[in-house]
C-alpha cells in the first residue's frame, strides 16, 4: 500500500464532499456531475481495492489481514450506497448523506493507511 496513493484517494473523496457540500448550500438535488464524481472515485477504490489486497499477499509486515480488507470493501461500498440514497431523496438532504458519505470515506481511507502501517489504536 503506497502512502501518495492513499492520500490521493482520500484528497479526492473531500473534494468529492466539496462538490456535494456546494449543491446543498445552493439547495439543488443530486446532479449528473455529482454521480460522476463519484464514480470516478469508485473506480479509485476499486483499484485501490485489488492493489491493497495484492500488496497484502505480498508484505512481510504484521498486518491484521481481515480488518485491512474489510475497511478497503466498507470503502467500496459507501459511495453507491450514498448514490442511491442521494438520488432517492429529491430534497437537499439526499446531497447532504452524500457529503457524509463522502467524508466517511477520507476518513476510513487515513485509518486503512494506518491500519497498514500497523496503528491499531
Amino acid at each position: 500500500m503506497n502512502d501518495p496513493i492513499a492520500y490521493a484517494v482520500a484528497g479526492y473523496a473531500l473534494v468529492a464532499a466539496f462538490h456535494a457540500g456546494w449543491l446543498l448550500w445552493r439547495d439543488e438535488p443530486f446532479t449528473n456531475g455529482l454521480f460522476y464524481v463519484i464514480a470516478v472515485l469508485e473506480l479509485l477504490l476499486v483499484a485501490l481495492v485489488i492493489g491493497g489486497s495484492v500488496a497484502l499477499a505480498r508484505t512481510d509486515r504484521d498486518v491484521d489481514g481481515v480488518l485491512f480488507v474489510s475497511y478497503l470493501v466498507t470503502t467500496l461500498v459507501i459511495p453507491p450506497a450514498a448514490v442511491i440514497w442521494g438520488i432517492a431523496e429529491k430534497s437537499r438532504w439526499g446531497t447532504g448523506v452524500v457529503v457524509v458519505a463522502m467524508l466517511t470515506v477520507a476518513v476510513l481511507m487515513i485509518r486503512v493507511l494506518g491500519i497498514w502501517q500497523g496503528a491499531y489504536v
